[in-house]
């Protein structure tokens, strides 16, 4: 009876441990299509949760005995799934020190006095050393936390009210959700505006979409009006962009009803939503904008047309031809119109570009030819790229790169709209 329980547990670590190497084989194979994208997308960020199980897979592996040559494989199998997920947590490091120098470059400040100084201490290159330490206690500590990644981020309880009515265009109804900035902001203003824009390919999507960050920030003193917008293929741009400023000129016009202040507001989106607030942010009849955090945006639509992804696993092409109702042989006019890079010809708010190097929807390198025009202008912008990330790589806000792009998202907000203003 105990042999053969043995040689049930035996088969069944076996199972696990092919399994698992089918899983992390995602973390360096690219997703050829939808299902195939979700693995490509979660499996890297869940490597400081995986890495450990391929670990206890091989040493029960080593202890079951005497099944040598089944053992033998199961161990096998293990270690390289283990090594497999190991590459993202063994990136990090690097990947942190490049960050942290993009912040410091990019935001670091000093004094005249100081710049003639032979000794000049790291916090005065620290873009936030004006905080207070009750607003540093409550960011998040570092860009990964660990125990994080197994039971989740905090969940943040903030007052919320739904499905505010903004406009009707078209019979569609546009609607916002507020989070209320709680506690209280410690300046003792009203609280800054981030308008949160969801993503979706221009095809799907709702206000109550990230929930998770919208929360988040708002706990730590920003108001956060989730806005919504048409979708195509019904509607085809400029519906989208006109929504947006719609959605805008609510927000500046009614901040004030929810204890916020629409004179320092910043724009944040993903993917199709971050592409909507660059241009509303960049276009030459923008309000004024404090900050743009885009996460893996479209740049230059017809470029990315051009030159898509390999693999292809949404088919760009044919997204953006719903979206815009056309290749752009056809409708030139139209994709330089949609295309925030079109509007850096001047001097531009501050923007945080975040990007997956293996994103197969929106190259990264679009991102970083964004950031170089941006700084040809004078604009203040910094461009960072996961190693390991995929496109929507925090959709797990508990990954790896959900931990790391909300920590740099934060750091930039807070920097942008609650730092003390320099006399």
């Amino acid at each position: 009876m105990v042999l053969l329980l043995r040689l049930l547990l035996a088969w069944l670590l076996f199972a696990i441990a092919l399994i698992l190497l089918f899983l992390t084989s995602w973390t360096v194979v690219p997703g050829f299509n939808r299902p195939l994208l979700v693995l490509a997308v979660g499996v890297p960020e869940l490597a400081p949760v995986l890495a450990p199980l391929g670990l206890s897979v091989c040493l029960l592996a080593a202890l079951i005995g005497p099944y040598a040559v089944l053992s033998r494989v199961t161990m096998m199998l293990a270690v390289a799934a283990t090594a497999l997920v190991t590459v993202p947590l063994v990136q990090v490091p690097s990947t942190l020190r490049r960050f942290d120098a993009a912040f410091t470059q990019a935001l670091g400040r000093h004094s005249s006095s100081d710049s003639n100084s032979s000794s000049i201490s790291i916090s005065d290159s620290d873009p936030l050393r004006d905080l207070s330490a009750e607003q540093r206690a409550r960011m998040r500590p570092a860009p990964v936390v660990l125990l994080d990644a197994w039971r989740g981020l905090p969940a943040d309880d903030v007052p919320i009210t739904r499905d505010v009515l903004v406009s009707t265009a078209g019979g569609v109804r546009l609607t916002v959700d507020i989070y209320h900035a709680r506690p209280s902001n410690v300046s003792g203003r009203a609280a800054p505006c981030v308008v949160q824009i969801y993503g979706g390919a221009w095809q799907r999507g709702a206000p109550e979409n990230d929930a998770w960050i919208a929360r988040y920030l708002a706990a730590r003193g920003f108001a956060v009006f989730a806005i919504d917008y048409r979708h195509a293929p019904q509607w085809q741009w400029p519906a989208q962009i006109e929504d947006i400023r719609t959605a805008l000129r609510w927000v500046r016009d009614h901040a004030v009803d929810y204890g916020a202040d629409a004179t320092r507001l910043a724009l944040f989106g993903r993917s199709s939503g971050a592409h909507l607030a660059m241009i509303a942010a960049y276009e030459p009849e923008a309000p004024p904008i404090d900050a743009v955090v885009s996460f893996y945006g479209p740049v230059a639509l017809a470029e990315g047309y051009r030159d898509p992804p390999v693999p292809d696993p949404l088919d760009v092409r044919s997204v953006e031809e719903a979206f815009l109702g056309g290749p752009p042989a056809r409708m030139p006019d139209r994709y330089r119109a949609a295309s925030p890079i079109t509007y850096v010809t001047r001097q531009l708010p501050p923007t945080l570009l975040i990007y997956g190097r293996r994103d197969h929807i929106v190259l990264s390198r679009f991102g970083r030819l964004l950031d170089e025009r941006l700084r040809g202008t004078g604009t203040t912008s910094i461009f960072l790229e996961i190693p390991w990330a995929e496109h929507a790589f925090d959709a797990l806000p508990r990954g790896l790169s959900g931990q790391i792009s909300l920590y740099y998202a934060e750091r930039f907000l807070t920097w942008a709209l609650l730092r003390p203003q320099p006399r």
